[in-house]
């Protein structure tokens, strides 16, 4: 395992024995934290076992209790009459939780009700770390008790009292539960507050006992692999926390396919990167080298691809892996194959090229297609179109290439009468292809003048270091973080002493030009508005013509589906449901 960093105290997590918790029992008038109130508060601060100190007070909830509520926990107005509010109470139990671990059972009931009504004092957002007794004792527990309710997890694990619906008493009693849960986690090896937790969100004390295999994992970005006894990769991915990420397969994934690599993996081992970019491209590289089978990106992943204009008598475009020398000329790599079709369609929708992919003799006597009729090709196959008007077809679609305004301009003209023709549809099948031929082309512009760089450094200021990206014709040579102090940006020379003693630079798996993939990750990052570019070796620049009309069908394009996906989302409830469940 790479470990670069030694993990430190602060990284492993905080030991329970030295975890200051605070647990907490509310009764209330009611289940609703926005329509009912707290009636009692009561405390416990615990620490290695130890009590250092309780708190308990009746609080005025403004309105009658419910005598329901009164058969249940005893409590009823006039015990409440004299007490304070919750304005007066609550900054006391703020400062009784400090920064404490907040534990209840059924915490989210019991954090509700305080969040709420902090929220309704402007007393700030409350976000304590949690652990939740009831969530712990079904994981614990699952096959010993019927249900996790306090008053059977207490019987159970021999607490000292009862509880009786009121709020120390219920307190006391989820502090011996606490201890109790505590204790039986530990045959599960967890030891800090972090496995703790972990633990409560596992889905499977199975694989959560396997976490040994990553306890040493740092705190920072990389990529790492999963590897079988015979040290085949199973699975390979980028973290921008190592240490976070990788304890996330231990019980909290419930997907099976997770628990199956888990099931197989012998050990995992990992490659520290200076920053998050150079992690993901090194994902990428590794994914396309060792082919792991659990990684659906290398089953699935779709190869870069070219529209290439073929050396024919009547040259057509085609999709191809590579472009041949044979070729007129290409576009790309393009990264999906459905992203050049539509590209394809984009050009021949406004330009007669043909489509058929049959190889035509210059003889000329093979039957027409419906395209003919529709006006949308000029038919070379049945003699309708002579070899040198056919010639200047091409020489159309070459030029539409070069400066893609008029191709842009025409299919934006016929959406256009679509919409004022009243055919919809149609007119959004228009604006799709307009708008997927701007980014491929625009993508294409981004890709080739990055290729075409002999060297580059960029630059990205984050919170407390700089970022520096080395590029050779496109492909990440190596990355570096430079820390700073003062907040200054530093000098060219500085940042390019930084690149030039990184560390060793990520391995490639074969030459020439990067992978689509690649390329479109290192332009993403290029096009944050945060970086720089330092230095340039070479030619940086792309083609001017068109490229306004690309910029701005680009632009229109991202507003569309920011648009349809807000509109998805609010037809199908997707952001109701996300507010309810905060």
């Amino acid at each position: 395992m790479a470990s670069a960093t030694p993990l430190t105290f602060e990284s492993l997590g905080r030991p329970l024995l030295e975890t200051t918790f605070v647990v907490l029992d509310l009764e209330t008038t009611g289940l609703s934290p926005t329509s009912d109130r707290i009636t009692e508060i009561g405390a416990v601060k615990v620490r290695g076992g130890e009590v250092l100190g309780e708190l308990r007070t009746f609080v005025h909830p403004g309105r009658p209790i419910p005598a329901a509520v009164t058969a249940v926990t005893g409590i009823d107005d006039s015990m409440v009459r004299d007490a304070p509010t919750i304005a007066a109470v609550l900054p006391s139990v703020l400062g009784f939780l400090d920064s404490g671990v907040f534990v209840a059972h059924n915490a989210a009931f019991d954090l509700g009700f305080l969040r709420t009504a902090a929220d309704r004092l402007g007393l700030g957002p409350l976000q304590p770390p949690v652990v939740d007794t009831a969530r712990l004792a079904r994981r614990l527990l699952h096959d010993e008790i019927r249900d996790a309710r306090l008053a059977t997890v207490a019987r159970h694990l021999r607490a000292r009292a009862s509880p009786d619906h009121r709020a120390l008493t219920d307190a006391r009693v989820t502090v011996d539960v606490l201890h109790g849960l505590i204790e039986r986690a530990g045959s599960f090896g967890a030891t800090t507050l972090e496995d703790l937790q972990e633990l409560t969100r596992s889905s499977s004390t199975t694989q959560f006992r396997r976490r040994d295999l990553v306890v040493d994992a740092p705190s920072a970005p990389g990529v790492y692999r999963f590897l079988d006894p015979r040290d085949e990769v199973l699975y390979v991915g980028k973290a921008t926390d190592l240490r976070q990420r990788l304890r996330t397969y231990f019980g909290q994934d419930p997907r099976r396919r997770i628990a199956d690599l888990v099931r197989e993996t012998a050990r995992v081992d990992w490659t520290l990167t200076p920053t998050v970019l150079e992690a993901e491209v090194l994902e990428l590289r590794a994914i396309r080298h060792h082919q792991p089978r659990y990684n659906r990106r290398s089953r699935d992943r779709s190869a870069a691809v070219h529209v290439a204009m073929t050396d024919e008598p009547f040259p057509r475009l085609s999709i191809v892996q590579r472009p041949r020398a044979s070729h007129r000329w290409s576009v790309g790599p393009l990264p999906t194959r459905r992203i050049a079709e539509r590209l394809i369609d984009a050009i021949t929708e406004v330009v007669p090229l043909r489509t058929c992919t049959g190889r035509l003799r210059v003889a000329q006597d093979h039957p027409a297609c419906i395209l003919k009729d529709l006006g949308r090709c000029g038919a070379p196959c049945d003699g309708s179109q002579s070899r040198d008007a056919y010639a200047e077809v091409v020489a159309t679609t070459t030029a539409a290439i070069d400066d893609p305004g008029g191709v842009l301009a025409a299919l934006r003209r016929e959406m256009a009468d679509h919409a004022a023709s009243g055919r919809f549809e149609r007119a959004a099948e228009q604006r799709s292809r307009l708008h997927a031929a701007a980014r491929a082309l625009q993508g294409q512009r981004e890709r080739a003048r990055l290729i075409s760089c002999a060297r580059l450094v960029a630059a990205r200021a984050t919170a407390s270091s700089i970022e520096v990206a080395v590029l050779r014709h496109g492909r990440l040579e190596t990355t570096a973080r430079l820390g700073v102090s003062t907040g200054a940006w530093p000098s060219e020379a500085e940042l390019l002493a930084t690149a030039t003693v990184s560390h060793d630079p990520p391995a490639t798996d074969e030459p020439g030009p990067p992978d689509a993939e690649e390329l479109g990750l290192v332009c993403a990052w290029l096009a944050r508005p945060d970086v720089r570019v330092v230095a340039v070796d070479g030619r940086f620049a792309s083609e001017l013509a068109g490229g306004r009309a690309l910029a701005e069908t680009v632009e229109e394009s991202r507003r569309v589906d920011r648009d349809r996906r807000r509109d998805q989302q609010a037809l199908s409830g997707a952001k109701v449901a996300r507010r309810r469940a905060n």
